[in-house]
Order: structure tokens, then C-alpha cells, then sequence
């Protein structure tokens, strides 16, 4: 008699990990589901968790892409801790559920082994009160050490609590000794108006010896925000999470409630939501290769890449009504369609940035002195960048081969081709080139895009999805990687939504970069990562 596990509509690669856990550990593994088929869920014990997480890392090579928790006290009796592993020549992925016990809960730490992992599960300690064993810094991350003894994400902390006033130790940055080494505070307040962040430079005359990373100083709360929240309002949220991806991020919610709720967008809309989000890279990735071109004091490069960033602009601002591209992404699809106007209109602008851009290319490369600048600053080493689980540019100028758009394909990305640009030298230089390259892959995208565009609705009308949902949703925003992970709640509303912005896991990455390099570089090493402050802090 066929058994749960062999209903399961998954696909065959994870299928067949599936029978091989089952014939290793057995009952072990109390139950699996699978809400989509590259979507597979294991339900274990807290004992076997720690082999289940070894074995999808080293065994299947599993990329551990999020930990996260949350609160089932009302309905189990437990938090729930998932670890979501990304099986990239698969193309699917593998969420490992672990049951802790509401009284004195307590969760092995795994980041000793995977120190992709270290913010993660600090930030589960912080904001669930899970107790991390065997956490080799195991200090508060996301709640700063002033904050009262509370938990934010339980369903027992009121989103409207007034906290009394913070009272508490301050933050113990590293010590350094030796004869000549000092200090350099950096932050947490800067020039201009970027969100703040601490950086505390530890250096022997110029070169930087250590650098101490403190984030969080204005967290949102969104996930917070996301519970209760009926459904028809969360997209706008999702778009507030970090404003230069909004789309990004509105599209991966959408994809996620879509999952759910068990409907796909038509294919127009799937177009349409590609072309936009190579519109948000095309804009970015050139307004950061001007930034870096300041950094290095060659200002004529940055204000031919500003022309540029602003025709996009401009255009974003013609197809949808917003600049940012803001209001367009909805539930089911699109809210606005192209007419045939516009669609020439993007390929008119396809072409003349195409030739412009090729201009600037030309322009920086007969710069010697920004050449002479960029290369071998700022190197991340391709096994440190593996290690910490970098993403996104900085994951693919370091070596890492992965990108979503090609590996888990979404939107209309299965419809067009295009190369992932990947190099091993890991410097400020290579992380431009990245940007370069993937900025012409771009261009490719949105021509195929436009001549493959279908007619049709742009919407799916979505009705009041069931309670008790689960679904992965999945964009590869300009940065790198984006997760919403959402469970769904009685009268069309969350109970959870969790987001994995790439900033968060890049952010250590910075630490590294600069070790060895001249204060002087930190800007440009810096603006080379270009981190959210504001998607960290969601």
C-alpha cells in the first residue's frame, strides 16, 4: 500500500534523497511533505537534527541558504527551528524541521561547522529565546545588549508592547594590544543619508588589522509587522524591506503566496515581472560601478554612470508609474501591463544604454590609476567566501557558480539564456566585472524577455488562501539571493513570513575583505560590497 512519502508530487533527485534518509534513519523522520516539488520538508527529532544537517552538507552537497524559527506554542506545544538547504545541481530545496521544547528551549549551534550560519542563529537566540549551545560567540546580535530580557517573535510579545526604558550593559568590542595599534571608530551615524552601522578598525599605522562589524541599530520589526497582517496589504511591506529591491522582494513574497495558494501567474505577467527585475539590476549595478569609480577619485566615470542610472530611472518611471518600481508587483502577477509603446520604448532604451555603457567600459578600462586601485584590494579568498556563504556579486567574483535566476528558475527565467559571469580573484576589481558582465547579460535578457513576451492576463486572481500554508518563495534580486518563507493564517491573513535579504549574509564578508588593506581603501572596498543597512535591519 502506497504510504504518504510516496504520494508526495516531488521531483525524482529529491525523491530519491528522500529514500535513502528513509532507509538510513527510518521512523526517525516523522514525516515529509512536499507543498511544491522542488519544495521538500522533513519533520525530525532534535536528536537526529544535527546528522540530518551533516549529511544534506556534506553527503548531498547542500548549501545551508537560512536558519530561522518559529513559534507553534499555540498549535504544538513547540518553536519550530527550520534549516533550508539549497541542492543547486538539483534544483531543489530541503527544509529540515526541528521541534524545540517551549520550557528552557535550547538548540545546538551549528556554527562552528557552518560559519554561514553565525548571525542566523544568534538572531534566532535574540528574537525567540532559544539558547544556543556550543555557539562560539553566542552575544546578543539583532537586540543590542541594552534591551530587556523580551522576545520579539513570540505570539506572546504584542506588536504594540511599550518597552520601558533600555537600561542595560554596553556592547564589549575586541581589545587590541601591541606598540603602535590603535582604534578607528567608524559609525554608527554617517555622513549623508545612509542607515547606521558601527565599524571599529583595529590598525598598525594604515593597515588594517581587524575590523569589529555592528549592525542593527534601527531594525524594523517587519517580520514582526507581517503577522496578522491580512494578505492584500503585505506586498506594500515586502517592498519597504530594502527600498533599492523593492520589486525584488515583493516579487519573492508574491512567489511565495502564490506556492501556497497553490496558483501560478499567467505567463505575460511572469514576463513582465522579469523585465522589471533586470530593470532594478540594469540601475543598480551601473550606479555601482560609478560609485566605485569615486571611491577612486575618478568622478567622470560616476557622472556618465549617474546619466545612465537615471534614463533607467526615467523609464522605470514610464512602464510602471514609479521610479523604483514600486506598485507594480501584486499577487498573481502584474498590476500593470506594456502596451505596444512602451515595448518599443524598452528596446530603444535597451539599445542606447547598450552603446552608452559600452562607452563607460571603455572609458574606465583607459584608467590605468583606477585599475591600479582596484585590483587585488579587498580580496575575498574564495574558501573564506564558501565558508561565511557568501551570495549574490561578492559570491560570484570569489568563485561561487550559483545564481537562482539559472539554477531554480523563476519568472521567465527558464524562457531566455544568459551567462553567469564567475571569477577567483574575489577583489574589488573582479566585483565590478561581475556587475559589468552581468549588467550586458542583462540586456540580453530583456530583448529575449521582450520577443518572447506572450499575450494574455497579466493576474491570476488569488481568493482567500487556506490556513496553515507553507511556501518558499525565491528571487535572485540584484545583490544576490532573496528567501520569504510564509505560513498562512485563518481569514486570509500571516502567521509567519521569514526574510533572507543577501545583505545579511554578506555583511562578514566585509571583515575579511579588508584585512591586510590600507584604511584609506575601506570606501571603496566598501562600496564594492554595497550591503543594505536597511535590508539587514528588516
Amino acid at each position: 500500500m502506497p504510504t504518504d512519502f510516496d504520494r508526495m508530487n516531488v521531483l525524482p533527485a529529491l525523491r530519491g534523497i528522500l529514500d535513502e534518509l528513509k532507509q538510513r534513519f527510518g521512523a526517525q523522520i516523522e514525516h515529509a511533505h512536499a507543498p511544491c516539488p522542488n519544495e521538500l520538508y522533513l519533520h525530525t527529532t532534535l536528536e537526529l537534527a544535527g546528522a540530518l544537517c551533516s549529511a544534506f552538507y556534506r553527503k548531498y552537497n547542500g548549501r545551508l541558504a537560512g536558519v530561522f524559527a518559529e513559534d507553534a506554542r499555540a498549535g504544538h506545544d513547540v518553536f519550530f527551528v527550520y534549516y533550508l538547504y539549497a541542492l543547486d545541481s538539483e534544483h531543489g530545496f530541503v527544509l529540515v524541521r526541528v521541534p524545540i521544547p517551549p520550557d528552557n528551549p535550547k538548540l545546538t549551534s551549528l556554527t562552528n561547522a557552518i560559519h554561514a550560519v553565525n548571525w542566523q542563529e544568534r538572531e534566532i537566540q535574540d528574537l525567540f529565546g532559544i539558547k544556543l549551545l556550543g555557539h562560539p560567540n553566542p552575544r546578543r546580535c539583532v537586540l543590542h545588549d541594552d534591551w530587556p530580557e523580551v522576545y520579539p517573535l513570540r505570539k506572546d510579545f504584542e506588536l504594540r508592547t511599550k518597552l520601558p526604558p533600555f537600561n542595560g550593559p554596553r556592547h564589549k568590542f575586541r581589545e587590541v594590544e601591541g606598540e603602535g595599534v590603535f582604534q578607528i571608530p567608524v559609525g554608527p551615524v554617517h555622513a549623508g543619508i545612509i542607515e547606521p552601522g558601527h565599524f571599529l578598525f583595529s590598525a598598525a599605522g594604515e593597515p588594517v588589522l581587524y575590523l569589529q562589524l555592528r549592525m542593527f541599530y534601527v531594525h524594523k520589526g517587519i517580520e514582526k509587522l507581517f503577522e496578522g497582517l491580512p494578505i492584500p496589504h503585505c506586498v506594500r511591506l515586502a517592498e519597504s524591506i530594502s527600498g533599492d529591491s523593492g520589486f525584488a522582494h515583493a516579487t519573492a513574497f508574491c512567489h511565495a503566496l502564490e506556492r501556497a495558494a497553490g496558483v501560478e501567474a499567467p505567463p505575460r505577467a511572469r514576463g513582465l515581472r522579469t523585465l522589471c527585475l533586470e530593470l532594478e539590476r540594469l540601475y543598480n549595478h551601473v550606479a555601482d560601478i560609478g560609485a566605485i569609480c569615486t571611491d577612486v577619485a575618478f568622478v567622470t566615470a560616476q557622472m556618465h554612470a549617474m546619466r545612465l542610472k537615471e534614463r533607467v530611472l526615467r523609464a522605470n518611471e514610464q512602464f510602471t508609474g514609479n521610479r523604483l518600481l514600486r506598485g507594480m508587483a501584486c499577487p498573481g502577477g502584474v498590476r500593470f501591463d506594456f502596451d505596444p509603446g512602451q515595448i518599443r520604448a524598452l528596446t530603444t532604451l535597451v539599445d542606447e544604454f547598450e552603446q552608452d555603457f559600452k562607452q563607460l567600459v571603455e572609458l574606465i578600462r583607459s584608467h590605468s590609476g583606477t585599475r591600479d586601485r582596484l585590483e587585488n584590494t579587498g580580496v575575498l579568498k574564495p574558501e573564506v567566501a564558501r565558508d561565511l556563504g557568501i551570495v549574490g556579486i561578492a559570491g560570484r567574483a570569489s568563485g561561487f557558480d550559483h545564481d537562482l535566476r539559472r539554477d531554480f528558475p523563476h519568472a521567465f527565467y527558464d524562457q531566455v539564456q544568459f551567462a553567469v559571469p564567475v571569477f577567483r580573484e574575489g577583489d574589488v576589481q573582479r566585483r565590478m566585472v561581475v556587475r559589468r558582465e552581468e549588467l550586458f547579460q542583462s540586456l540580453g535578457i530583456i530583448r529575449q524577455a521582450v520577443e518572447k513576451l506572450p499575450a494574455g492576463p497579466i493576474r491570476t486572481e488569488i481568493g482567500e488562501v487556506p490556513p496553515d500554508r507553507v511556501a518558499l518563495g525565491y528571487v535572485e534580486g540584484w545583490r544576490g539571493e532573496i528567501f520569504h518563507w510564509i505560513r498562512t493564517a485563518p481569514g486570509n491573513r500571516l502567521a509567519r513570513c521569514k526574510i533572507k535579504d543577501p545583505s545579511m549574509q554578506n555583511w562578514p564578508a566585509l571583515s575579511e575583505a579588508i584585512l591586510g588593506n590600507i584604511i584609506p581603501d575601506f570606501p571603496v572596498v566598501n562600496k564594492s560590497f554595497n550591503l543594505s543597512y536597511s535590508g539587514t535591519d528588516r
